[in-house]
């Protein structure tokens, strides 16, 4: 009985030697590449690429291998490249979509298939319909060349995806003030794709980059997996406060997603970090345009809204729904909880080291530290804001917990009148006071519960602490 292949919000992720074999990567291959041709894309350019963990060059060169012997060429990076370069590449050459071949922030025993449209986005949730559909049950229907005869012939050739990225940066920040700030920057990798870029786009000035957690090591020593969220950030941060940085950026293992440390060695949370990055390009870049959030991210970005006049479209979980409303709205920025952020003039999709690179920007411009900037932002948006996130095995039949979800119809949560009940994505309680608590089951067993509440510190307001 061959693997049934499920795509989730970006593509495919199993685990490695179970499900995530190299026969079922080059029957996915074979999916994307009749998709591709259907599409009418016969004898076009697609970016292959991949992370740093256990044999990903190999599993990207099979891929490549698939694509080629149906008809369509292949761009395959001459190394572990951060998902966003690789997304850029696509509009950089011309290409009609990409495959990468990553895990991005799960753990070390997963690895994935990632696909990207002729925008370097996420495909649309029909498109993913689409590809499940086309991909064979057994391996003697997918075709393959050999990568030697591959390169031979030309439908595949290794190329290096940082150029265009570096020279595309110019156009969107400049990195010499941040370059002879003096600041001094931990940048934790945490052992992926991310490695050096700060170092090699930053050196030469007064700042100094200390990178840890910045070689390859599939297994992720010192953390659960490389997700920028507590408690895989807790030796960066404690390396931060060591070292008495001012910021603390933090990337995931192929570098699409970011977290920050302030000048204390604390954590910012992804809610509070996105609050801050749309705050600086409306205040200090003075840039307007709409705003792209997921129902799980903070209610801070429709206050800011209304502030600067600028509109804020919701969606449902996942790039394959922020892309398309980022695109058909021209939107500033697009974002969700999980620490991922898009920004106008780059490409439809996360981007960590642009995030990092515009948070630095930010202190610079500034002058001001991490903490002082919360305040700002805190001050605009009328009080500070809290967030907790619980992930949470569940044992029973998926149907089951939904339809306890349903029944339980709360006419208050804490203490508070729920004032709306939303189905978009997961079971969402809208509270009074703008607060909301969302439940979410994702892969099978697997809940995950979201807390926001705007309010006054928790000091003086101890309804706003989080459980």
């Amino acid at each position: 009985m061959p693997t049934k292949i499920k795509f989730g919000t970006d593509g495919w992720r199993a685990r490695v030697a179970e499900d995530y074999t190299f026969d079922n990567v080059r029957r996915c291959a074979q999916g994307f590449a009749s998709y591709m041709l259907e599409e009418g894309n016969a004898g076009q350019w697609i970016i292959v690429g991949h992370d740093k963990r256990y044999r990903s060059e190999d599993f990207a060169a099979a891929v490549a291998e698939v694509l080629a012997e149906n008809g369509l060429k292949v761009y395959l990076t001459d190394g572990a490249t951060p998902t966003p370069v690789i997304s850029y590449a696509v509009v950089a050459k011309k290409a009609v979509g990409a495959v990468n071949i990553t895990a991005s922030h799960n753990p070390p025993t997963d690895n994935g298939f990632k696909v990207r449209d002729e925008t370097g986005g996420a495909i649309d949730p029909a498109g993913l319909t689409k590809i499940e559909v086309l991909i064979p049950d057994a391996l003697e229907n997918v075709k393959i060349k050999k990568l030697a005869t591959a390169q031979e012939d030309g439908s595949v050739v290794y190329f290096d995806a940082s150029i265009d990225y570096i020279e595309h940066l110019k156009d969107l920040i400049d990195l010499q003030p941040i370059k002879d700030a003096g600041l001094k920057v931990v940048v934790d990798a945490m052992w992926g794709n991310g490695a050096g870029w700060f170092t090699r786009l930053l050196s030469g000035g007064k700042t100094e980059i200390i990178e840890i957690h910045a070689e390859r090591n599939p297994i992720f020593p010192e953390m659960k997996r490389p997700e920028p969220i507590p408690p895989n950030v807790n030796v960066g941060l404690q390396a931060a406060k060591d070292q008495n940085a001012d910021i603390l950026l933090i990337n995931d293992g192929d570098a699409d997603r970011v977290g920050f440390g302030d000048e204390n060695g604390e954590f910012i949370d992804q809610l509070r970090a996105y609050g801050l990055l749309a705050y600086y390009l409306l205040e200090v870049r003075g840039e307007r345009g709409p705003i792209v959030k997921t129902l799980s991210t903070t209610t801070m970005l429709n206050k800011l809204g209304k502030i600067y006049d600028v509109p804020v479209h919701e969606t449902g979980v996942g790039f394959k729904y922020i892309a398309p409303k980022f695109n058909e709205t021209n939107a500033m920025i697009g974002g969700e909880e999980s620490g991922g952020y898009a920004f106008r003039g780059n490409v439809p999709e996360r981007d960590g080291i642009l995030a990092g690179l515009y948070m630095l920007d930010f202190l610079v411009r500034t002058g001001k530290k991490p903490t002082e900037l919360l305040a700002d932002l805190f001050e605009k948006v009328g009080g500070e804001h809290f967030y907790n996130r619980i992930d949470t095995p569940f044992e029973g039949e998926r149907q089951e917990k939904i339809d306890r979800i349903m029944a339980a119809n709360p006419e208050s949560i804490g203490g508070l009148k729920v004032t709306d009940f939303i189905t978009v994505d997961g079971y969402q309680f809208q509270l009074e006071d703008g607060g909301w608590l969302l439940i979410r089951l994702a892969a099978p067993s697997l809940s995950y519960a979201y807390t926001a509440r705007p309010c006054t510190p928790i000091k003086s307001t101890p309804s706003c602490k989080m459980v």
